[in-house]
């Protein structure tokens, strides 16, 4: 029970920060798409680097174990089908799973349209799933391989250049805001 109610707990609070900084919008997402809008980057970055200082420091300190933590395989066209489908659907609909889900709980009606989208393709995968399964699966790439391991570098290498490539970024995107606003 302890498992659901803290998927259910940090759900609700991903959602929470997603709502605030205006994912329910599917502007949002969209202009990031264009280029023009780096609040998704932004996030889902900072996130993604949190995460993963807080999985390597509780290893550091003994907590967890990676081996604990499940790191699938890649599979080549899988990968590839399933990127440019949700890639695709993001363009269109200007959501992704998760922002649909926070765009719904906003009230906004194409956020739950999104989500019968979402589920109605669920379906159609499920019924061409036999078709297409030895296909998906044809190029495993090695089991559980994390960068680190690819590169063959310390993981704290990797989380300091992740994390200064985005302080770079979000000064890069700070820097031409303020000359965009300065010319007005």
């Amino acid at each position: 029970m302890t498992v659901i109610l803290s998927g259910l707990i940090l759900g609700f609070a991903f959602g929470f920060v997603l709502e605030g900084a205006g994912f329910a919008n599917p502007e949002c997402l969209t202009g990031q798409l264009r280029f023009s809008n780096w609040a998704v980057f932004k996030v889902m970055f900072t996130a993604i680097i949190v995460g993963a200082f807080l999985i390597y420091g509780a290893r550091a300190l003994g907590l967890i174990k990676l081996s604990d933590i499940f790191v699938p395989s890649v599979y080549f066209w899988g990968t590839l089908l399933g990127g440019a489908g949700v890639g695709i659907g993001m363009a269109v609909g200007g959501y992704c799973p998760g922002t649909s889900a926070v765009a719904m709980a906003s009230g906004r009606f194409d956020g739950f349209t999104f989500l019968v989208g979402i589920g109605v393709g669920t379906l159609l995968f499920n019924a061409a799933y036999p078709s297409i399964h030895s296909w998906i699966y044809a190029q495993t790439g090695p089991d559980a391989l994390t960068l680190p391991h690819l590169l063959r570098v310390s993981p704290w290498f990797i989380l300091i250049v992740l994390l200064a490539a985005l302080t770079a970024i979000g000064w890069m995107v700070g820097a031409d805001k303020s000359l965009s606003h300065s010319e007005d």
